[in-house]
């Protein structure tokens, strides 16, 4: 545990604490949790995963679908069931090049132009005919196969010889004479009507993310625009008057890594981030910004803890928020929080929510994944759970029953993909042996970056709260239960919202633990 990590909260006297079960009980309390002689009520990494995503379910209630032209929709998630608004093909049609034949052969070619694809058909045809017709062109009525042009010959009589050797016809104007090389099965190479889908049949679930392929099959079926649901808004306020934007370190002042990385992580959730703004240590600065939001989503930077400058907890008593979660039983992060925003008179069904993170780096990245990501994911999930309940707390017996997240996957190696295209790539745990041991904390769960190598979770040397460079090289976070782990034991990994590095080890020297 790092020395600027503050230690772990120690329960007041019965009569002056609060329920020992947290806000994240069901039973929030006022957000003045830090106020003097106010102490933090931790709650259990995944039961405040769990609150966050309880949260987030029912701010979606709020929310509206919205249409948007395909040219537009990539990324997004079908806020309802993509439905076929025509049979697919809408028309009996030809799967080759070759020729449309009707009954046995051999068959007289029609002397007439090829039937081709986004063309009129041709007339019936009857027992005996032939037409030429291109592959996607409607077949003619009377049409029992199609042959390929490969697998045909044909052959001009001699005269007014020789005559059909089925029918007994004597060849009208020299028509060209269709023979087979191969069997001709009934229906071969004809596309029939609805074969893929008919007219009203559900093609994809609500909450599909909409790939390139996605795109493709809706264009098909008849859509100009797909409803898909709004990308949760976002706005981050960085505090911290101690904050360099540019320039190198000096005179106490530090540059400021969270607010080029909140960003485009937030986005990588899934989020439409409107904002980041700069906020230094300005109470009254930070009310106005917290209150004056229209964003789903504040993500506040450092200020949760009970320093003198700190205060989120403070603002967000007087505005009237609720605490849903404060403090987090996981090292680093131990003082994030989740909120409840007062409602927007001008839309009261639209709910507010502020997460606030730790001021250092990596606490704040495992205050994203904690409670940011899970509260994005039930945003824009439709169908997720109002009440999920929490899975075991790492290491411990974990009894069948649901799950807060995805069930962890038990390959050495993170869950399949969503697809080509696909977004928002939410964090999701999956198990994987641990190559080295990893210390624990002796009451919390641990988040530590890991790189994959080997079928094993490597665990990465720089993992202090106030690092980046571990989690800049690595694959996941590992959960490392309270007491730590042992080489070779499996533990779940949280994903990173971006694909893995190629090769997987990072070039740090003697950066593993």
């Amino acid at each position: 545990m790092s020395l600027k990590e503050p230690p772990p909260v120690v329960p007041a006297p019965p009569g002056d604490a609060p329920d020992s079960t947290g806000p994240a009980d069901g039973n929030p309390g006022p957000a003045g949790g830090a106020k003097a002689g106010h102490a933090h009520r931790a709650t259990a990494w995944p039961e405040a995963r769990a609150a966050a995503r309880r949260a987030g379910a029912g701010a979606r209630a709020g929310r509206e679908p919205s249409g948007l032209p395909l040219g537009e929709a990539l990324g997004r998630v079908l806020a309802g069931p993509l439905t076929a608004l025509a049979d697919l093909p809408s028309f009996d049609t030809s799967a080759m090049d070759g020729w449309a034949v009707a009954g046995p052969g051999p068959w007289h070619v029609r002397e007439e132009a090829a039937v081709l694809a986004g063309h009129a058909p041709a007339a019936a045809l009857v027992t005996g005919e032939a037409v030429r017709i291109a592959t996607g062109a409607p077949v003619p009525p009377g049409t029992t196969a199609v042959l390929r042009t490969e697998h045909s010959r044909t052959e001009r009589p001699r005269g007014e010889g020789p005559e059909h050797p089925r029918t007994g016809e004597p060849p009208r104007g020299g028509r060209l004479l269709l023979r087979a090389l191969r069997e001709v099965v009934g229906g071969q190479d004809i596309r029939p009507r609805g074969q893929e889908c008919r007219s009203g049949d559900e093609l994809l679930p609500a909450g599909t993310t909409v790939t390139p392929a996605v795109l493709g099959l809706a264009a098909a079926a008849g859509y100009d625009a797909l409803p898909v649901l709004p990308r949760p808004r976002v706005e981050i306020l960085v505090l911290g008057d101690e904050l360099l934007t540019a320039g190198l370190p000096h005179d106490g002042l530090i540059r400021d890594a969270l607010g080029p990385m909140l960003g485009p992580w937030l986005a990588a959730l899934g989020a439409d981030v409107l904002a980041t703004r700069r906020i230094g240590d300005d109470a009254e600065a930070l009310y106005a910004a917290v209150t004056g939001s229209t964003a789903d989503l504040v993500v506040t930077t450092g200020g949760t803890a009970a320093g003198p400058v700190d205060h989120v907890h403070r603002v967000l008593d007087k505005a009237g928020a609720v605490l849903l979660v404060d403090g987090v039983k996981v090292r680093p992060g131990h003082p994030m929080l989740l909120a409840r925003l007062g409602a927007d008179p001008a839309r009261p069904r639209h709910v507010r929510h502020l997460v606030g993170l730790p001021g250092n780096p990596l606490a704040a990245v495992s205050g994203l994944l904690t409670l940011a990501a899970p509260l994005l994911a039930a945003l824009t999930e439709p169908g997720t759970s109002t009440e999920p309940a929490p899975f075991a707390e790492p290491g411990t017996s974990t009894e069948p029953g649901p799950s807060t997240d995805p069930e962890p996957s038990t390959a050495p190696g993170p869950p399949a993909e969503s697809g080509a295209g696909s977004e928002p790539r939410t964090p999701v745990p999956y198990r994987v042996p641990v190559r080295d041991e990893v210390h624990g904390h002796p009451h919390d769960t641990r988040l530590v970056p890991v790189v994959r190598h080997g079928g094993t979770a490597v665990p990465l040397r720089y993992n202090g709260p106030a690092m980046l460079r571990g989690i800049a090289a690595a694959d996941g976070l590992a959960v490392v239960p309270p007491g730590g782990a042992r080489p070779g034991q499996e533990l779940d990994v949280l994903d990173l919202p971006w694909p893995p590095t190629a090769g997987a080890v990072p070039a740090q020297g003697a950066c593993f633990t």
